[in-house]
């Protein structure tokens, strides 16, 4: 009788980060003929299909459920709610820190961390910034990808998720694997994160209604128009700045995490 084997989904982490990056060195070849400035988009006519059905989505789902969500929760709640789930997702940004040799950005989030963690009660409150410590790096996989060379790749828009590019998407993809909490907290602990960031992806869904509402409901084409807002916010990002004048409404909103999503928490 052959044994019987027993694979957590933990164990194989590891394993599925490798195989990513063994497929982004593989394919990712630049496209000389591409500035980085305007990634190609080949597949424009399937990407506006996907845009299309997740236009309907947060239409019938999304908006309804951010306005409903943050009229029923006090302001001084739904902040606290925000700032606790942004503070589980710093451990991950420590992490891709050090894979792109930002040392002092590594070093400025572990402090930022553990001041919030301690003296802000899990981070519901944000001394560090009350100390004026310096400003969270929210680093991701995919800002990684790009400090080590990977090309941008093909715009697209998946549903559920949104736009992005090749590489953002493959990012997305590992950041699932990179919070350190996600292997260390114990059930039922390691969920927290998860409600926490969909409470914060619907608050930030009704912050930014009106932008959003005009890129999605209000421009002669929502396509276009999402898909140049979200290369300019994301460059900016990859810059080194963080711009808050669009907010993907579908960014990572189903991607937060359980044990098989992550904590919580572009050129691309």
């Amino acid at each position: 009788m052959l044994p019987s084997i027993n694979i957590s989904l933990r164990s194989l982490r590891p394993a599925v980060v490798v195989a990513c990056l063994g497929l982004l060195v593989a394919c990712g070849q630049p496209d000389q003929s591409v500035t980085r400035n305007t990634p190609p988009d080949p597949h424009e006519k399937f990407n506006r299909k996907v845009h299309n059905f997740n236009r309907g989505l947060d239409r019938a789902i999304i908006r309804p459920a951010g306005k409903g969500y943050s009229s029923a929760i006090p302001d001084d709640i739904e902040t606290m709610i925000g700032r606790f789930a942004f503070n589980l997702s710093i451990p991950s940004a420590v992490v891709n820190n050090i894979l792109q040799g930002n040392m002092r950005g590594a070093f400025q989030d572990t402090a930022r961390f553990a001041v919030n963690t301690t003296v802000g009660l899990g981070g519901f409150f944000d001394p560090a910034s009350e100390l004026s410590m310096p400003s969270p790096t929210d680093a991701d996989f995919g800002q990684t990808l790009y400090v080590w060379g990977v090309p941008t790749g093909n715009y697209g828009e998946v549903p559920f998720l949104g736009p992005g590019t090749d590489r953002r998407m493959a990012g997305r993809l590992v950041d699932l694997f990179t919070n350190p909490l996600s292997y260390v907290l114990p059930d039922p602990e390691r969920y927290y994160g998860t409600g926490a960031a969909l409470g914060a992806r619907l608050s930030d869904r009704a912050r930014y209604s009106d932008t959003i509402d005009s890129v999605l409901y209000e421009s002669e084409d929502s396509y276009a128009a999402t898909r140049s807002l979200y290369l300019q916010n994301r460059r900016f990002r990859l810059d080194g700045g963080r711009s808050d004048s669009y907010q993907d409404p579908y960014d990572e909103l189903y991607g937060v995490t359980s044990e098989e999503t992550n904590n919580a928490a572009s050129d691309q």
